[in-house]
């Protein structure tokens, strides 16, 4: 597996680097299992002093920090900077929590006695990271469980290998103990064959593809190791009226054109009730057409380019499988004539489910809309993917909204609004999203074990 930097706006390669060896990797898991046993030791606060550093350094290296990711995955400036900047409120928020949330709860045992389920760390963690969001996927795994007593071994993705380094670096900075989070340039195979399978290693964060998510969970099955992952979404964006359709579809450019439609909770199928329909349509697809891909490095960008020229190019073909089959494209389709890979936001209408675009996830700045005739269709349809990981309802009245949120099968339904994150609010899916939560108090549980503790009746 290759590791390199290869800036997406002008498909230049940057810098490579080596992946690393099986000994260095089998090196990599003992320095961790042997940090475990010291580590799981440290005080609480001593580790929260360490994760509050972690933040202070963020925020003090946010523009070096977001000019890397710019530079490796093409996210726009101003994007990148809020990128750090929620990476350290998350690490703030596990240092100011986490104490709280390891002393469990207590139990009113039917046998008498007293008992408490207290959190207590586990080992080794894999974590196995992708592209999209290089500091932010990382911090959601590695905050709670670095606080929790747990040691990290980070596999990120090929292309943002600078992204992974100075995360890395990052954390012995802070002053953390040099092995409680080491970055391994690691292939599938030796994920596969030599960090799984390794008595020390007691679970696997992934975030990524369905295809990877299965297989990991495969190996890790097959190994008797706890699993969480989060894989792809087709979220929906449901629009009841068009009472403030001004507002709706500026939160549906935003909620599907954000970080270069590349999120896994960017609103992807937007279903219109037919009443809101075409007012809606027409606003949006206008809001589409007045998009226009730029520089990423400056900071009025809102659109840059795609991760990868094959990344634009496997959407490119979702694009025109759906054109070849009946799909209207109301803005954009082509992509640009110039180097690196860049494509227009578009908008594509009367998909139908022959289409690649009706089942698949398009992982890039593409927007299906869709009309329905009612509320009960709106939920069939949204239901109807194999995805289940967040989705948005739009509705002038907010109980109405609200009902119809509950009826969305997704691990996350937000209100007039696109789905989002902080710290405090549980992340994950269902279906085929994935499996377990990352951040807010359920972050931290994970990978703890559940441990009680019971004294006798006096």
């Amino acid at each position: 597996m290759a590791y390199a930097t290869i800036n997406p706006a002008t498909g230049e390669t940057l810098k490579k680097f080596d992946t690393a060896t099986d000994q260095e990797i089998k090196d990599a898991v003992q320095r961790s299992a042997t940090e475990y046993s010291s580590w799981r030791n440290v005080p609480v606060a001593e580790r929260a002093e360490l994760m509050h550093k972690m933040a202070e350094l963020y925020r003090e290296r946010q523009d070096e920090l977001a000019a890397i990711l710019t530079e490796e995955m093409g996210k726009p400036a101003a994007q990148a900077v809020g990128e750090v900047q929620i990476v350290a409120a998350i690490y703030d928020y596990y240092a100011d929590n986490a104490e709280e949330f390891m002393k469990g709860r207590s139990l009113t045992p039917s046998t008498g006695g007293e008992a408490r389920v207290v959190l207590d760390s586990t080992g080794v963690l894999l974590g196995i990271m992708p592209w999209n969001f290089p500091y932010y996927q990382v911090a959601r795994f590695a905050a709670p469980n670095v606080m929790l007593g747990n040691t990290i071994l980070l596999k990120h993705a090929g292309n943002v290998p600078q992204s992974a380094l100075v995360q890395e670096e990052l954390f012995h900075e802070a002053g953390f103990p040099e092995d409680v989070y080491i970055n391994v340039f690691a292939s599938n195979d030796q994920i596969a064959d030599i960090i799984i399978p390794d008595p020390a290693v007691q679970g696997v964060s992934l975030t990524g593809s369905e295809r990877a998510g299965a297989s990991v969970a495969a190996t890790a099955g097959k190994n008797l190791k706890k699993v969480v992952l989060e894989l792809g979404g087709s979220d929906p964006f449901i629009v009841l009226d068009d009472k403030n359709v001004e507002r709706t579809v500026k939160q549906a450019v935003g909620g599907r054109m954000l970080n270069n439609g590349q999120a896994c909770t960017n609103a992807k199928r937007f279903i219109v009730l037919e009443d809101a329909y075409e007012t809606f349509v027409e606003n949006f697809a206008q809001a589409v057409q007045g998009i226009t891909p730029s520089d990423p490095t400056d900071e009025k960008t809102f659109l840059g380019p795609l991760c990868t020229v094959s990344a634009r190019d496997e959407i490119m073909e979702q694009v025109q499988d759906a054109v070849d089959k009946g799909a209207t494209v109301l803005a954009g389709g082509k992509k640009l004539d110039k180097p690196g890979a860049w494509m227009e936001a578009t908008l594509l209408a009367d998909v139908t489910p022959e289409m690649r675009a009706y089942a698949e996830e398009i992982f890039g700045p593409v927007a299906v809309v869709y009309k329905v005739k009612d509320v009960d269709e709106a939920i069939e349809l949204a239901n109807s993917s194999p995805f289940g990981l967040g989705g948005s309802v739009f509705g002038a009245d907010e109980a109405e909204a609200l009902e119809v949120a509950k009826r969305v099968d997704s691990g996350m339904v937000f209100v007039n609004e696109v789905t989002g994150t902080a710290p405090d609010l549980p992340f994950g899916g269902v279906k085929r999203s994935g499996v377990g939560r990352e951040l807010g108090p359920f972050g931290i549980e994970e990978f703890a074990n559940k441990k009680l503790l019971h004294t006798p009746k006096k």
